[in-house]
Formats: C-alpha cells, structure tokens, sequence
C-alpha cells in the first residue's frame, strides 16, 4: 500500500454522542467463502462498535479529510456515526449494514486495494445488496504491464470471471464500459502464463462501425489491424511490448479476423471472439464448431451495438438456441458494472429506458446473471 499524507482522521471524541452496544472485533472476523454475506438479523437495530486492527489503517478507511466517512453518513443518513481512536461506533436502523460496511472495507484495505470515492461508493452498492467486496475487489487475476493487479470492479465482474473459470464456453454481454474483453483478455493472459493453454487467439468480425471504410492501404494484416486494436490494447495492458511483440512473432498469441477461422481446430488455446453481436447466424455457428480439446472460450458482444448488415446478429436470441448445454454459460452485465467514466453508465442508462437501441429481450440490465451452465 502507498503511504498515507496529509490525512485528517476523525479521531476528536466530541464529535458525535451517544450510547453504544456490543463490540465487533474485525480481527476475529471470519470470511465466507463466498461472496454473499449473511443477511441481517431479525432483531430490533442495535448499536456496534467496529474495532480496527491497527490505526495505521484509519488514514485511509476514512479518507483524505474525512471524504470516505462523509460518503457512507449520506448514504445512511439515518445511522450516526462517531470514530475514536481506531474504533468505529455505528448506531441507528442500519447501524448492522455500516458496520458490515466498515469490516469489508478494512478487509480490502488489508488485502492490498487502495480505497478512493469509487472503490467506497461500490463497496456501499455491494453491501446494500449482501455481496461482499472483499470477496469481489480482492480477487487477483493476473499482474498487469506495471505490476498493478488485475481485479474485478463490480459484482458482475467478478461473477463474470467466475463463470469463465468454471466453464467451457463463456458469453459475456453488455453494454460498453463493462470489462467484457479487457477481462476476458486477462483470464487469457492468466492461463498462459500458468501454463494451462499453450496459446491465445484473439478474433472480431471485420465490420463497420455504420461507415464505409473503403480500400484500406498495406498487406493483410495492415487492412485488419484496425478492426482488432481494442484486443491489442488490451494486450498491451498485461504484458510489456517486448513481451508482447515476442508472443506475436512465435504465434502463442494470434490476432485474426473471424473469416480466418473457418476450417481449423482450435486445441489446448484460450479463445476470445470479441464484439459477437457483429456476427452472422452462420458466423457464429462456424466459430462455436471450432473448439478442440483443452480449450477454453470467451464470447462477448453487446447486443444493443448490432452493425452486421441487415441485422442479423449471430448473439441475439442464441441464449435460447444453447440453454441446457453443460459446460456453457451467459452472463449478463449491465450500467451497474460499467468501469469507464460515471457518465459513460449514465448514457447506457438513459439510453436503456428510452429503449432507443436494438436488444435481446432475454437481456437484463443492471445485474449480472448466469444463464445454462
């Protein structure tokens, strides 16, 4: 963790009176082991006292100026709140939720993440709903370029890697900003280096996005470059170029147009096949029957972003034509798991409840979910 500067804790005991119940000691605290938390008790709100293991960790659970502890008062504005030392004293008809909230988040902090605005602000949204951020924030996936760890953001996030771990055949959909093909891409950047696959084949249908392109100069690969660039950027995120440039001249990594796909049997490879609701029906049927043995497949699309001519998206309506197939799911993310700017969720939002684009109406949004598995 980064050291802590200039940081003001709410440590003055007049801050805010009151009369306080039973203490939770947070060292002693057990963690599930899975993501969901125990719901919340039947009885009557009582007063809890949350005890940091360690005042090292209130500059930071607090926040710069106190701007964490005034982002969880707003959100519940009908529990008081008061810190003193390195206990945190929660009283009022959620103080059971704030004090879950303060043990995750202390959690979070002890596993490495760094908390901002953000971090706090979902953590409160996963709380709200029984989820538990420690489970979801913490989940290391890979070491990008610089040595950041790579990690779920959202609930569906992590319910997304989830599901392409356990499965043969992962469909990812949703609306842009949700990390459909950067953590696809890390999950292959995962399994390559722990030597679970021995290559990863990156693929999009060539399709424009609405204009003509027209005769693009170069060889083959000069034409196709632009079509794939998201899946190198991605790429470049994970590994340093050296690595990545040497990954692409022995072919472990290979960036292709759908088209090259046609004909061949994809053994012991990671497989992603990005911006599917591009596809054609015929498309799509093609790529699925190229799976081999010890391959594992991503599919991601969003299915409110359809351009292949005519419409005839080889994504829309396939969650019915597979439902049942073992080994194979769907997951659905929504504005909720968006990661880009704060406004980039509140277009695909507005855009969802004018119902101005195109979409399956098997599609959810807002949540995550796993369809046939």
């Amino acid at each position: 963790m980064r050291p802590f500067a200039d940081v003001t804790t709410s440590a003055d005991p007049g801050r805010r009176n009151g009369e306080f119940g039973r203490s939770a000691n947070l060292s002693a605290w057990a963690v599930a082991p899975d993501s969901r938390m125990k719901p919340p008790s039947s009885q009557p709100p009582r007063p809890a006292t949350v005890v940091v293991p360690g005042p090292h960790l209130m500059p930071a659970l607090l926040g710069s100026r106190d701007a964490h502890l005034r982002a969880i008062e707003d959100a519940f504005p009908d529990t008081d709140i008061s810190v003193r030392g390195n206990e945190v004293r929660i009283s009022g008809s959620a103080s059971a939720t704030v004090a879950r909230l303060f043990e995750e988040l202390v959690l979070v902090l002890q596993r490495g993440e760094v908390l901002d605005p953000t971090v706090v602000g979902r953590s409160i949204r996963m709380v709200e709903a029984d989820e538990r951020p420690s489970a979801i924030l913490t989940d290391d996936i890979v070491r990008g370029a610089k040595g950041r760890a790579i990690r779920p953001k959202t609930a569906g996030q992590k319910h997304y890697i989830d599901a392409i771990r356990d499965h043969v055949i992962t469909f990812g959909i949703g609306p842009a900003g949700t990390g459909k093909s950067w953590l696809a891409v890390a999950m292959a950047v995962q399994a390559l280096q722990s030597r679970s696959v021995q290559r990863i084949i990156l693929t999009r249908p060539a399709v424009e996005a609405g204009e003509r392109l027209g005769f693009l100069p170069g060889d083959l690969m000069a034409k196709i470059d632009p079509y794939l660039r998201p899946l190198y950027d991605a790429l470049y995120d994970m590994l340093d170029v050296e690595a990545v440039q040497k990954l692409l001249e022995k072919q472990t990594v290979e960036v292709a147009p759908l088209a090259f796909m046609r004909g061949r049997t994809l053994n012991n490879s990671f497989i992603i096949l990005d911006e599917a609701q591009n596809t054609t029906p015929e498309q799509m049927k093609m790529f699925l029957t190229r799976i081999g043995f010890g391959s594992k497949v991503v599919i991601t699309g969003d299915t409110t972003q359809v351009d292949v001519p005519g419409g005839r998206s080889g994504l829309v309506g396939l969650e019915r034509t597979l439902a049942g197939i073992d080994g194979l799911t769907f997951v659905h993310l929504g504005a909720g798991d968006v990661v880009r700017h704060r406004i980039v969720a509140d277009i695909v939002e507005a855009y969802e409840r004018r119902g101005a684009t195109p979409r399956d109406p098997r599609d959810t949004s807002g949540t995550a979910r796993e369809g046939a598995s």
